[in-house]
């Protein structure tokens, strides 16, 4: 059985999911100003500033390439754990079934 994942889909979903959770958050500080999280953006997306189309873009893309780092990274980690599981689990025995046969 085959348990891996595709980096390419990941990196995508991963993608999409941070660029969407950027916008989101946005949104969240223009309607309530007074609990902005701006500032913990511009610490992590170099270049962004509150608030412009071009910086809005620059965070946007930067977001969408968070995603992918993680996809890179986890990705090959998470088939190599569970190609390493498929084996362990190919190779263990049921001694109960063995204890009823004798």
């Amino acid at each position: 059985m085959n348990k891996s994942i595709s980096t390419l889909a990941v990196g995508h979903a991963s993608s999409a999911l941070l660029a969407i959770v950027f916008s989101l958050c946005v949104i969240f500080d223009l309607l309530f100003p007074g609990y902005a999280m701006y500032r913990s953006w511009q610490v992590l997306l170099p270049g962004f500033e509150w608030l412009s189309i071009g910086s809005f873009a620059i965070g946007l893309i930067e977001s969408y390439a968070y995603g992918w780092l993680f996809a890179v990274i986890w990705t090959p980690i998470y088939n190599r754990a569970a190609a390493t599981a498929s084996s362990h689990d190919c190779c263990q025995h049921d001694h109960h079934s063995d204890l009823q046969a004798h």
